[in-house]
């Protein structure tokens, strides 16, 4: 039998760029990134799990003096004064939601990884469990990319609106959620080409085993 169908091959390869826009958009920090051309604007970048800032004024402390802060910092960094403070405004429900559900779809790829390894390399068809290796791959990619569309859904709705950073009107969606959005789709597609690659593998093994049936009787 032969060890993979067009189906599997190209699974493999749509796989391979979805994980790669999945892994780049969920450690980079250009989820929002503020227009270059504006001068004064307090936001920089903003990502899952790093905020940089201009000088953003403190939303927490009213009274004077006014503190500023500026630079990049993990949204949990315990270390400068001030910061931990600012949780309830950095993440507010939204973000942790798109925390959430982009952490289940990193997780589904990187254990889609290593089975998609083992079905490559390791497993042939004749093997017990072929087929179930490959009907996990394909509902790990689909669980992980429904998580990963509702990720991006959640923050394209609330990611850019007022009420959260400041200058939204001067802020755009940036190149890390859209390889969010691109890892999402590629890992749907490569589920249903794995669950396309499922159904082949079924129909050659039960052609294989009606051949070896009728083999002996001809003998």
């Amino acid at each position: 039998m032969k060890k993979r169908s067009l189906a599997g091959n190209v699974g493999i390869g749509i796989f391979s760029v979805g994980f790669i826009c999945i892994c780049v958009a969920f450690f980079t920090s250009s989820w929002v990134v503020s227009d270059p051309r504006i001068t004064n604007s307090q936001l920089d970048t903003i990502g899952l799990w790093r905020q940089c800032f201009k000088s953003l004024p403190d939303p927490v402390r009213a009274d004077a003096p006014k503190r500023y802060f500026a630079g990049c910092r993990w949204v949990y960094d315990p270390f400068t004064t001030g910061y931990s403070e600012l949780i309830g405004f950095l993440l507010p429900p939204f973000m942790i939601a798109t925390q959430f559900f982009a952490t289940l779809c990193f997780l589904a790829c990187v254990i889609s990884l290593g089975l998609i390894i083992l079905y490559s390399t390791c497993y042939d068809p004749e093997q017990k469990y072929y087929l179930r290796l490959i009907m996990i791959i394909a509902l790990l990619q689909i669980f992980g990319s429904i998580s990963g569309c509702i990720a991006v859904i959640i923050f394209a709705m609330n990611g850019n609106k007022s009420g959260w950073m400041p200058g939204h009107e001067n802020n755009y969606f940036g190149w890390s959620f859209a390889l969010g959005v691109i890892g999402s789709i590629l890992g749907l597609i490569a589920g249903i080409l794995f669950y396309a690659e499922l159904y082949i593998q079924k129909k050659k093994r039960k052609h294989l085993k009606e051949s070896q049936s009728r083999f002996p009787l001809q003998s």
